[in-house]
């Protein structure tokens, strides 16, 4: 997937860190956030292609942040 521009939506961090949402051009989302690379936790998931990974998402993020329409 080729982005080429972000859209800062919202932090709900308090120093300017992750998690951060942001939009594309295309209306889908970019989340910022921690990475999750415990074995056991991401051998959970399911169809998982080699270029793609997990982030924290807290729900206040999306709650907060994430577009309504």
């Amino acid at each position: 997937m080729k982005i080429e521009k972000l859209t800062f939506l919202g932090s709900t961090s308090e120093d300017g860190d992750c998690p951060t949402l942001y939009e594309t051009e295309t209306g889908d989302l970019v989340i910022q956030g921690d990475l999750v690379t415990d074995p056991d936790v991401t051998g959970q998931a399911r169809h998982v292609k080699p270029h793609e990974g997990f982030v924290v998402v807290p729900r206040e993020l999306l709650v907060r942040f994430a577009p309504r329409s």
